[in-house]
Protein backbone atom coordinates (compact mmCIF):
# COMPACT_ATOMS: atom_id res chain seq x y z
CA UNK A 1 0.00 0.00 0.00
CA UNK A 2 0.94 3.68 -1.12
CA UNK A 3 0.97 6.16 1.59
CA UNK A 4 0.43 9.48 0.24
CA UNK A 5 0.64 12.58 2.37
CA UNK A 6 -0.45 15.83 1.29
CA UNK A 7 1.78 18.24 3.43
CA UNK A 8 3.81 21.11 1.91
CA UNK A 9 7.64 20.31 2.29
CA UNK A 10 8.21 23.11 5.10
CA UNK A 11 5.66 20.87 7.38
CA UNK A 12 7.98 18.39 7.74
CA UNK A 13 10.84 18.91 10.37
CA UNK A 14 13.41 17.03 9.00
CA UNK A 15 13.69 19.78 6.23
CA UNK A 16 13.93 22.36 8.85
CA UNK A 17 16.82 20.28 10.41
CA UNK A 18 18.51 19.82 7.06
CA UNK A 19 18.60 23.62 5.69
CA UNK A 20 18.68 25.09 9.23
CA UNK A 21 22.49 24.34 9.09
CA UNK A 22 23.73 26.01 6.10
CA UNK A 23 21.17 28.74 6.66
CA UNK A 24 23.25 29.17 10.23
CA UNK A 25 26.77 29.51 8.14
CA UNK A 26 25.82 31.65 5.69
CA UNK A 27 24.05 34.03 8.14
CA UNK A 28 27.78 33.76 10.70
CA UNK A 29 29.81 34.34 7.61
CA UNK A 30 27.97 37.77 6.51
CA UNK A 31 28.66 38.56 10.23
CA UNK A 32 32.39 37.69 9.83
CA UNK A 33 32.34 40.33 6.80
CA UNK A 34 31.20 42.96 8.33
CA UNK A 35 33.12 42.59 11.35
CA UNK A 36 36.35 42.44 8.92
CA UNK A 37 34.82 45.48 6.61
CA UNK A 38 34.28 47.64 9.26
CA UNK A 39 37.30 47.23 12.21
CA UNK A 40 40.47 46.95 9.66
CA UNK A 41 43.68 45.96 11.54
CA UNK A 42 46.03 48.37 12.62
CA UNK A 43 49.02 48.72 10.82
CA UNK A 44 52.48 47.61 11.69
CA UNK A 45 55.20 50.43 11.30
CA UNK A 46 57.79 49.52 8.62
CA UNK A 47 60.56 50.01 11.20
CA UNK A 48 59.70 47.73 14.13
CA UNK A 49 62.51 46.23 14.20
CA UNK A 50 64.51 49.12 14.77
CA UNK A 51 62.16 50.35 17.17
CA UNK A 52 62.86 47.21 19.30
CA UNK A 53 66.80 47.54 18.87
CA UNK A 54 66.26 50.78 20.25
CA UNK A 55 64.27 50.20 23.14
CA UNK A 56 66.74 47.18 24.12
CA UNK A 57 69.80 50.13 24.14
CA UNK A 58 67.36 51.86 26.42
CA UNK A 59 67.30 49.56 29.19
CA UNK A 60 69.81 48.79 31.74
CA UNK A 61 73.06 47.22 31.16
CA UNK A 62 73.12 45.08 33.78
CA UNK A 63 74.65 41.66 33.35
CA UNK A 64 71.54 39.91 35.55
CA UNK A 65 69.61 41.33 32.81
CA UNK A 66 71.11 39.22 30.05
CA UNK A 67 69.22 36.01 28.17
CA UNK A 68 70.43 32.61 30.13
CA UNK A 69 72.85 31.60 27.07
CA UNK A 70 74.79 35.06 26.67
CA UNK A 71 75.97 35.14 30.09
CA UNK A 72 73.15 35.14 32.96
CA UNK A 73 75.22 32.33 34.74
CA UNK A 74 74.07 33.16 38.72
CA UNK A 75 76.87 31.02 39.94
CA UNK A 76 80.02 33.50 38.57
CA UNK A 77 77.65 37.40 39.28
CA UNK A 78 78.65 39.30 41.49
CA UNK A 79 76.86 39.54 44.89
CA UNK A 80 74.97 42.65 43.67
CA UNK A 81 74.21 41.42 40.22
CA UNK A 82 72.43 38.10 41.88
CA UNK A 83 68.51 38.19 40.97
CA UNK A 84 66.22 37.88 44.31
CA UNK A 85 64.77 34.65 45.01
CA UNK A 86 61.07 35.38 45.41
Amino acid sequence: MIRTDDRPWWQYPMVWMVLGGPAVVVVASFVTLYLAVTRPDPVVDVQYYQHGLDINQTLPGKKSMLPAMRGRDVANLPAEDVPESK
